[in-house]
């Protein structure tokens, strides 16, 4: 730029100056964002995901060794042994939570850059080696590998990019507004980590559901432990190790999170122990009463979390060009997991012009998918559309309730009944099962059954339908399918649920809404903004504004012990007009300003 005369000396200094910060923004942020930058690590793989590998196929697939306390790990899918894991003892979780609260005295004070390294790190981590930790996910819980990315690895990468890139602005202090009697104080609410916090997690999400609630507690400076089910306890230690060699990568002390399985009786040791502050529970309404009971014997507060029965209603002005991909949609929330995902769709609740239609189309569909397990399959084996439950304890009541609703004028397409699967006969199959005429008042209509049923409800109308969905005692989650703006959020304002997709199927996480339910799906929310909050103390805090020219003293007429004749009515009046000038109307204002004066009122004569 070239400077033609002592007039443009301004103009080209203002050029100067500009750019020169600018490159300083940008080299501020460029040095931010090296430090920040995630670290390399390694965790060993089991290894029992290698290829060819065979356990010993357990005679009887059994959580407990007979005779002992050791867990017996095996995988659902085939019932080959993966293992066995001695439980922690009430003497061996007090040494965590005393590991834990120790390291987090310095955790508390990392700074929000140094935890948002630590969770890039871990992002990483997990992005290149989603095949290891799917695969880890999968013989554990019995899921399939695509199972295993959506449920498993995409919301827990979703869940590492939203609080990297919120988190900050969601824990950072706020000003809060005053009013007119405190308008000399400023107001703020800061949030502070709790100290050690506990979650207690559900197998059917063994990567999600533990890392999940790592993420947000070390993230809001708290440590944590962890509680994994017996059932997947065998991945827990491995996914555990994902985090705290993030951790240790970035220089800090991993005992901050603490994994531990343990046996019901245990596990109450933990709920119960003071020395945690908060307590995340993700499992059935009958456990979560004895750990809701648990927490409070030390006033622990408590997120609950226990499931649902879904609806998805679909409105009848569904379009044609529409009805194939709400039934894809429909056919991945009900067969996700085998069913076994807690907000899984439970009801599809269809209006009369497409009821029929969906059972024609679905039919077939069902009837085609292919149980089967991801151990020893390779490209040129047939594909798996669905995996093994976790577990066979269920089956037997699965099949009394499909009898059941028969019994009682519903129609069963196809399933109903557990599956022998002619390659893993020790598996834990439950044949994918329609279904259809299903009424309210039936049993299978208000039992949640985390399997692989698609249930269809047939409603008359959106009032129907509405009510339908509410039937329940559960309220977690619910989805509508339509093109009438109207009857939609009609449905989202009348359906009782803690999350509602419109047009789409459980999407409210991968935003990092608020998740949660009411009724008989528990209280509290984890995720997004809110479930990061939960994990903090809310510390209010005022303070002066101008301390030099003005602080809160108190009235002489009120100053205790009150002095002189007539003490407690003048006390009262400067009482009632400081209530006045603070909240009245204008006239108010000046009553109030009167009384604080001393001028008396002149009462009106009757």
């Amino acid at each position: 730029m070239a400077l033609e005369s002592l007039d443009d000396l301004p103009h080209y200094n203002g050029w100067v100056y500009g750019t020169l910060w600018g490159l300083c923004f940008l080299i501020a942020y460029l040095v931010r964002k090296d430090r920040e930058a995630a670290v390399p690590y390694t965790v060993d793989a089991p290894e029992q995901i290698e290829p060819g590998w065979k356990g010993e196929e357990l005679g009887e697939t059994t959580l407990k060794v007979s005779g002992s306390q050791l867990v017996q790990c095996y995988a659902p899918a085939t019932g080959h042994s993966l293992g066995r894991i001695n439980p922690s003892s009430t003497s061996s979780i007090d040494r965590s939570i005393a590991k834990a609260t120790e390291a987090q005295l310095e955790w508390a004070k990392t700074s929000f850059e140094e935890r948002r390294k630590v969770l890039k790190t871990m992002l990483k981590f997990i992005l290149e080696n989603q095949e290891t930790i799917a695969r880890v996910a999968c013989l554990d819980s019995g899921k399939t590998m695509v199972d295993a990315s959506l449920g498993e690895i995409l919301v827990t990468a979703e869940k590492l990019r939203w609080v990297i890139k919120h988190g900050e602005e969601s824990l950072k202090s706020e000003r809060r507004e005053g009013n007119l009697l405190m308008m000399y104080k400023w107001n703020e609410v800061v949030f502070e980590p709790l100290g050690v916090v506990a979650a207690c997690v559900s197998w059917n999400y063994p990567f999600h559901n533990l890392l999940s609630p790592i993420i947000a507690s070390i993230f809001a400076g708290n440590a944590i432990i962890v509680k994994g089910s017996e059932n997947t306890a065998w991945s827990s230690a491995y996914f555990a190790s994902i985090a705290t060699n993030a951790i240790t990568a970035c220089g800090h002390n991993p005992a901050i999170v603490q994994s531990v399985i343990c046996w019901p009786d245990v596990a109450e040791h933990l709920t119960s122990h003071p020395g945690i502050a908060h307590i995340t529970f993700i499992g059935s309404r009958p456990v979560a009463h004895h750990v809701a009971a648990s927490a409070a014997k030390a006033l622990t507060p408590v997120c609950v979390e226990l499931g649902g029965k879904d609806p998805a209603i679909v409105l009848d002005d569904l379009s044609n060009s529409d009805f194939k991909r709400v039934s894809s949609i429909l056919m991945r929330g009900v067969f996700q997991s085998a069913g076994q995902n807690c907000i899984g769709i439970e009801r599809v609740v269809a209006l009369p012009n497409v009821y029929n239609r969906f059972i024609e189309h679905l039919t077939p569909l069902i009837k085609a998918l292919r149980p089967g397990s991801i151990l020893n399959t390779s490209e040129d084996d047939e594909p798996i559309d669905i995996g093994a439950c976790v577990s066979d304890a269920n089956f037997s009541n699965l099949e009394k309730l499909v009898e059941d609703a028969v019994a009682n004028g519903a129609r069963l397409i196809c399933g109903g009944k557990r599956f022998i699967h002619p390659k893993y006969p020790k598996g834990h199959y439950f044949s994918p099962t329609l279904i259809v005429d299903v009424t309210s008042d039936m049993r299978i209509a208000q039992t949640e059954l985390f399997a692989p049923l698609f249930l269809i409800m047939r409603a008359a109308s959106v009032d129907d339908a509405i009510t339908i969905a509410n039937s329940t005692p559960y309220a977690l989650g619910a989805s509508v399918y339509g093109s009438s703006k109207e009857d939609l959020e009609r449905v989202v304002r009348e359906v009782k649920a803690g999350m509602i997709a419109v047009n789409d199927f459980a999407v409210t996480y991968m935003v990092q809404l608020p998740f949660g339910g009411v009724k008989g799906s528990g209280y509290g929310r984890f995720a997004g903004k809110e479930g990061l909050r939960g994990l903090c103390n809310m510390k209010s805090i005022t303070r002066d504004r101008w301390p030099s020219l003005i602080k809160t003293s108190i009235p002489a007429p009120m100053d205790l012990p009150l002095k002189g004749k007539g003490a407690g009515k003048k006390a009262w009046e400067m009482a009632v007009g400081i209530v006045w000038f603070g909240y009245g109307n204008k006239k108010g204002k000046i009553r109030g300003i009167k009384a604080l004066m001393g001028v008396e009122e002149k009462k009106k004569e009757v």
